[in-house]
């Protein structure tokens, strides 16, 4: 069953693959081949402006290579309009009916005198895969054939503006967005606020978790990462009750799972931690 299939149906686990050093791919095949069945593999967009391997192209040899369904990061940081609609009609050639869009960090994050091309917002690229989707390109001309991507989209619930980002969100749904994986959430008070607000829009949504190393990484990501919120009880449990990030993880898990149509467990590369996650929410859906 594909993830498309899944969507709304099953309760969804993806995770995300780790950075692929350079050409060495079958490094990086070898380890996700480790993970415990899953429904879908994220694969970053040259994430912080570094240089990874084009996202499509790594998505592609997952799923042929690993038989599981790519979920490749589309960004409109580096793409030309003519550019973005060729690279779309490749990645449908390819085998890959996924894309999560996403704007990208911008150039000043990386290493390289880099120039944003941004002919585009998020907005506009999710309607131009739509358009794409009915068979038109940009100028509604038709190109031969259809796109049959599924759109996925990101969400914060832990905005500061909530009702800000439920009406981005309501915007994404408009130009065509089929479901959403969350930004890493800890307070799982928030995350049911949020997700029963948004529920309403009638899209899945996959909760978005990071399992925490340390209490410096917890430190680290409450200080100097937007939109992240570490509750003090969890930074204590960690460091007086020897608490770990798993274990926290999934309880977390556990009490939002009623409320969420699935999890995206952004662990790191850890894929260890990972079949841990996967391995308690599929006891926790088979009870």
């Amino acid at each position: 069953m594909s993830l498309n299939e899944k969507l709304g149906n099953d309760f969804v686990i993806t995770t995300e693959l780790g950075p692929v050093k350079g050409v060495l791919v079958d490094e990086s095949l070898e380890k996700a081949s480790a993970y415990l069945p899953l429904s879908g593999i994220n694969v970053h967009d040259c994430p912080m402006a570094n240089l990874r391997i084009n996202a499509v192209a790594m998505g592609s040899l997952i799923q042929n290579k690993l038989g599981i369904d790519a979920i490749p990061h589309f960004t409109c940081r580096d793409r030309s309009l003519l550019g973005t609609q060729a690279d779309l009609l490749a990645a449908h050639a390819l085998g890959i009916r996924n894309i999560l869009v996403t704007t990208g960090d911008l150039p000043k994050h990386g290493p390289y005198p880099s120039k944003a091309v941004y002919d585009y917002n998020t907005f506009e690229l999710i309607r131009l895969i739509g358009k794409m989707n009915s068979g038109l390109d940009y100028n509604e001309k038709e190109f031969g054939g259809k796109t049959d991507f599924t759109i996925a989209c990101t969400a914060m619930p832990t905005a500061k503006n909530l009702d800000l980002e439920l009406g981005r969100m309501t915007e994404k749904i408009s130009a065509g967005a089929d479901f959403f994986q969350t930004q890493v959430v800890y307070d799982a008070e928030k995350a049911i606020a949020f997700l029963k607000e948004a529920r309403r829009f009638g899209k899945p949504i996959l909760t978005g978790v990071m399992p925490l190393k340390s209490v410096k990484m917890a430190r680290f990501m409450n200080d100097n990462v937007e939109g992240i919120d570490v509750p003090e009880e969890v930074i204590a449990r960690m460091e007086h009750d020897g608490a770990n990030g798993i274990e926290i993880t999934c309880e977390f898990i556990e009490k939002i799972a009623d409320y969420t149509d699935g999890i995206h467990i952004m662990a790191m590369g850890d894929v260890k931690g990972t079949n841990r996650i996967i391995e308690f929410i599929n006891g926790l859906v088979a009870r």
